[in-house]
């Protein structure tokens, strides 16, 4: 993992979108498409936006995304088909191919293997992601986080501190507004990526940097499982460095 430290937030969603683009465009000169992953929530909203107006030639492009809520309407503002809609979809005219999670599916274990056989003999090129407060990547929440399946994605009950995120953020009214259940990328499907994109902005994500960065890799701690991968970029701004630069600036 390389860990890249930004003056700011806005020249960290700089960086992370100029070096994922650069992944997407040369996916694309050597085979013809890029996979990609996209996460959401406002750690990604900056990226995105400068991310949709780069020089890729996006009807080759196929998306995944890493966690949608289960049974939150597509319409409500707060699901991540809206978002990815709000912030990217409808950005991109041109998009070619985008896989929805549908949280709303009858059967969701049906979905679960949808979505696992779509994946199965996909090489991501580019996953997009962030770090929740309490450590998470995609909704792979401590402590219980099952680090170890090989299955792509899973359905998990969230844990109360990343549903207080979602309160906290704006995304709901109150905590029992946020569903309690998910289907998620799990991390070791995050992990295949070829190139891993973590956007790690703000004060409130200092712990999860020196989680990131220090922490056993562990279900108490999923995203120290990043330091796993050679191709993982680790954006991070001053204020979210906190607890790892103190009061020094680097030489």
């Amino acid at each position: 993992m390389r860990v890249i430290l930004c003056d700011d937030k806005a020249s960290l969603a700089d960086g992370a979108a100029d070096t994922g683009s650069r992944w997407i465009r040369e996916a694309i000169a050597k085979k013809g498409k890029a996979v990609i992953v996209l996460s959401t929530g406002l750690s990604q909203v900056d990226m995105l936006s400068r991310l949709v107006k780069a020089d890729i030639p996006w009807d080759k492009v196929e998306v995944f995304h890493v966690d949608e809520y289960v049974g939150l309407p597509t319409t409500d503002t707060a699901s991540f088909h809206s978002y990815l809609e709000t912030y990217f979809v409808k950005r991109i005219p041109s998009l070619g191919e985008i896989h929805f999670i549908d949280g709303n599916a009858k059967d969701i274990e049906s979905e679960i293997a949808r979505l696992n056989a779509l994946i199965a003999h996909k090489t991501v090129d580019v996953a997009f992601i962030g770090v929740g407060e309490n450590g998470h990547i995609a909704f792979n929440d401590p402590p219980m986080a099952k680090i170890h399946t090989e299955e792509s994605f899973i359905q998990v009950t969230l844990a109360d501190r990343c549903r207080r995120q979602q309160v906290a953020e704006g995304w709901f009214s109150s905590m029992d507004a946020v569903p309690q259940q998910a289907i998620t990328m799990s991390v070791r499907q995050i992990l295949k990526a070829k190139h891993i994109i973590a956007s790690v902005p703000d004060l409130r994500k200092a712990k999860a940097v020196a989680m990131c960065l220090f922490d056993e890799a562990s279900p108490f701690a999923p995203c120290a499982m990043l330091r796993w991968h050679n191709g993982c970029d680790l954006f991070i701004d001053r204020p979210s460095a906190t607890l790892v630069l103190g009061d020094r600036r680097p030489e």
